[in-house]
């Protein structure tokens, strides 16, 4: 049996529309679930939206329609989002659903025997926008006087009867995990920033609200519905089947991994870890907290007016263009930035002008000077085998970054690949061998077209439209990458005498959008 991956993004809160980030978080999932699927691994892949909360009851009373009429229509939204980017997930799961109440109770079940829930008054800094309470410490104050979270929320002081979680218990267990399992946090910034919050020490943390009743009730405890973040963070369990002792659990958990952005990695590594160990349920095994994309270097903000609709990029570009510059141009786990020159610029050089020129005028020379049918042995030459070597290289770049989430270095060993093909085509000149040298000609010829196939099987995580169609071009069925350089897929090929399909541009060069002009 294959050896079972879990990977989840953060689900996202939608009190309003998808923006970027949460584009490029699903994207960059995605391609790691569709890497690992790739290399014969049983992949779970989760994404889905957060749907309870003082925001979202806020938002709904604002529109004037019912709280889950609201929830149900702005998580569409992102539901149709995932589906136009070719989000592969598994399950796209959803905080109301019947069985995330199971087992969000059950959790809680489970950290109330354990004796690490209390009743008591709390009485504190509360983030309306990050549904989160914060110590008087960690806040500062704007200049009209409003305090403000280290989000730069605002916040307010509530009062209220809460349950309250035992946090403070699991300080030292938190700092033991992180020092015996550097991976649990990743990158190592944001570890190094969770251990400094943790060794400041942790106080108990309100699990409860009473002023509003959106949320999953708390067993046996009328008027209390979840904090936000219990219910939430256990839509991982979930998606499992927990607490289901017939379902997936024992398979996918824990989870090989979280994909969440760096501004909830608190919540992830301090307070999930805590709530399971608290109820004795294994730990994931990382949290991978990305950087953010600001719109040419500036966070984006409705006020400023630079918010950009990830469906209208996908639109003005393509869902593969999207997919690829995402990845390439931001270095995983930093902050980037991104604008309509910057991604013509960069899909253009680098998908359309390099590998997908490549691809298009090797097989269309095919076509016109073979009738579509794979080259012939030929006459072969160094240069030959020494090409091959450096596009099985550059595809094992691709492999060993990618599984380290090293994924912009991951495409830019892929590329070096794709540069040694354009050098080789033109150094060896097929077009002027046909006269001279047929022979020779049908070698290079096939050459190159093991090496795109080798290509196009690499990056088909990233763009699986445009290296999908290649493949289809080039009839090659097999896409794993234990097949990448397994010649005995091109002598099959040609030993059967079926012609190449018609080459299709799979990556058409760029123009940038009028409006984006002005």
């Amino acid at each position: 049996m294959a050896d079972p991956f879990y990977i989840t993004t953060a689900i996202h809160y939608p009190n309003g529309r998808p923006h970027i980030g949460h584009a490029y978080e699903m994207v960059a999932a995605d391609v790691i679930a569709r890497f690992q699927r790739q290399a014969g691994r049983d992949v779970l892949f989760q994404t889905g939206t957060d749907e309870h909360g003082l925001k979202m009851a806020q938002a709904a009373r604002a529109r004037g329609i019912p709280t889950r009429e609201f929830a149900d229509e702005m998580s569409s939204h992102f539901h149709v989002m995932a589906d136009r980017l070719e989000i592969s997930y598994d399950r796209f799961i959803r905080t109301v659903d019947t069985d995330h109440y199971a087992a969000s109770q059950a959790i809680w079940k489970a950290m109330q025997d354990k004796g690490d829930l209390y009743l008591d008054r709390y009485e504190g800094w509360y983030s309306v926008r990050d549904e989160a309470f914060y110590d008087e410490g960690e806040l500062t104050t704007a200049e009209d006087g409003t305090k403000l979270s280290p989000q730069g929320t605002p916040v307010e002081w509530t009062a209220e009867e809460t349950w309250f979680f035992r946090l403070s218990k699991y300080q030292q267990p938190l700092l033991d995990l992180y020092r015996d399992n550097p991976e649990f946090i990743r990158p190592e910034s944001r570890r190094n920033e969770v251990m400094r919050f943790v060794e400041g020490g942790l106080s108990d943390l309100s699990v409860s609200r009473t002023s509003f009743d959106w949320g999953v009730p708390v067993p046996d405890s009328p008027g209390h519905v979840m904090y936000v973040w219990v219910d939430a963070l256990t839509n991982y369990l979930t998606g499992t089947g927990y607490p289901n002792k017939d379902s997936d659990l024992a398979r996918f958990w824990p989870a090989n991994l979280h994909l969440i952005g760096k501004d909830i990695v608190r919540f992830h590594t301090v307070y999930w870890p805590a709530f399971l160990m608290s109820a004795d349920l294994p730990l994931p095994q990382s949290v991978f907290g990305h950087g953010f994309l600001l719109h040419r270097g500036e966070k984006m903000s409705k006020s400023v007016g630079n918010v950009v609709d990830p469906m209208g990029l996908a639109d003005a570009f393509g869902v593969d263009a999207l997919r690829y510059f995402f990845l390439r141009e931001v270095s995983f786990g930093q902050d980037g930035s991104y604008s309509a020159e910057a991604i013509v610029t960069r899909v253009n050089a680098e998908l359309a002008n390099s590998f997908g020129n490549l691809a298009q005028r090797t097989l269309s020379f095919i076509a016109k000077n073979l009738g579509g049918a794979l080259p012939e042995a030929g006459r072969s030459d160094p240069a030959d085998a020494m090409l091959l070597e450096e596009v099985v290289v550059a595809c094992a770049g691709l492999k060993a970054a990618f599984g380290d989430l090293a994924l912009s270095q991951g495409i830019e060993a892929w590329m070096r690949g794709v540069y040694a093909c354009n050098q080789y085509i033109d150094v060896q000149a097929p077009w002027s061998l046909r006269k001279t040298d047929p022979e020779r000609m049908h070698a290079v010829l096939g050459t190159l077209v093991r090496a795109i196939r080798m290509l196009a099987i690499a990056i088909l995580p990233v763009t699986p439209r445009g290296a999908g169609l290649v493949l289809d071009t080039l009839g090659a069925e097999e896409r794993d990458h234990a097949a990448i350089d397994d010649d005995g897929w091109y002598a099959r090929r040609a030993v059967n005498g079926t012609p190449l399909a018609a080459p299709t541009p799979a990556f058409p060069r760029l123009e940038i959008p009028v409006e984006a002009d002005a």
